[in-house]
């Protein structure tokens, strides 16, 4: 599995919006390797932000 969709499955399956911290605690990746992948997420509209610094999918 690509880290973009280890990222995304984990902010799917928090019951509320996360921040990057939360997501390296679920994932157990690289905090730069979710950094980058939420990046590509958010190009790509499929994570979006209800308030600074947290994210949830779409």
């Amino acid at each position: 599995m690509e880290t973009t969709d280890q990222v995304l499955e984990a902010i799917k399956k928090a019951a509320a919006p996360v921040n990057a911290g939360k997501v390296v605690e679920l994932t157990k990746l690289d905090r730069k390797e979710v950094d980058k992948a939420m990046k590509k997420l958010k190009e790509e509209g499929l994570i979006v932000s209800p308030k600074r610094c947290f994210w949830e999918a779409r």
